[in-house]
């Protein structure tokens, strides 16, 4: 049996409780070393196969399956965050279904919500905005040309773009492009989560040497939209005029 488990964004204590039961059972973990918090690492069972993927290629994550496969064994692929956000998994769930191997997936805490809770912000206010796009800006992994990051500005909604704080000006410059003003707010939080977590906030008109100056190159979530400094109008869900199915309006 194969586990895939989200990781959470890097605080140990935000794997889900069934994710850590599964990491506990695990004969064999292979986990994204480059990532994952290794104190999770301190949860598998002694005598457990540890594998940290980080230099190994997709054939050599599947030999180390296929081995266990063959001896009835356990495993537990740790993928960071929740695993269907930039995870690479469905390559490898195709070759579990072409191989006929049984796999579950289990969610896991991703980096964008990390960073809402590192901001202590929330990224849908009334009035300000409804919508979150999660996205990333184009590098050595191709964007279709309609989800580039100016295309995606046109909404003027929240956006959390993953994988691309290396190319923070570009990345401004697209937003800006596509209709941001230059002067809607932007943070950028590195490892969010993690004891080092470092927040920059900014414009768009001047985060990119905000940044620098930072010396965040990578392992970063940049977050634009008017949340982030904004007057809102208040949930209608809490207001003492509104009935809803649990709490007639009182007003």
């Amino acid at each position: 049996m194969i586990h895939i488990v989200g990781a959470g964004p890097g605080d140990p204590e935000l794997i889900t409780m069934k994710g850590a039961r599964l990491l506990k059972e695990a004969d064999v973990v292979i986990y994204a070393g480059s990532l994952v918090n290794p104190k999770l690492l301190d949860l598998c069972k002694a005598g457990a196969e540890i594998h940290d993927s980080a230099s190994m290629t997709l054939g050599e994550v599947l030999a180390v399956i296929d081995a266990a496969e063959k001896q009835g064994k356990t495993t537990v692929r740790l993928h960071t965050g929740d695993p269907s956000v930039y995870g690479a998994i469905q390559e490898q769930m195709d070759a579990f279904e072409k191989r006929g191997y049984d796999y579950d997936v289990t969610p896991g805490v991703s980096s964008c919500f990390a960073t809402a809770a590192a901001l202590r912000q929330e990224y849908t206010l009334p009035g300000i905005s409804q919508t979150l796009i999660i996205t990333r800006g184009a590098g050595r992994t191709p964007v279709p040309e309609a989800e580039s990051l100016k295309a995606l500005a046109a909404h003027g909604s929240t956006m959390c773009i993953y994988l691309s704080v290396s190319m923070m000006d570009d990345v401004a410059k697209e937003l800006i492009a596509g209709g941001y003003e230059p002067s809607t707010p932007i943070a950028v939080v590195q490892r969010a989560s993690w004891p080092d977590e470092k927040i920059v906030r900014g414009t768009l008109a001047d985060i990119g040497e905000k940044v620098k100056a930072a010396g965040i190159t990578r392992q970063a979530m940049i977050v634009v939209s008017r949340c982030l400094d904004a007057d809102y109008d208040l949930s209608r869900l809490y207001a003492p005029e509104f009935s809803h199915g649990y709490r007639k309006a009182s007003k």
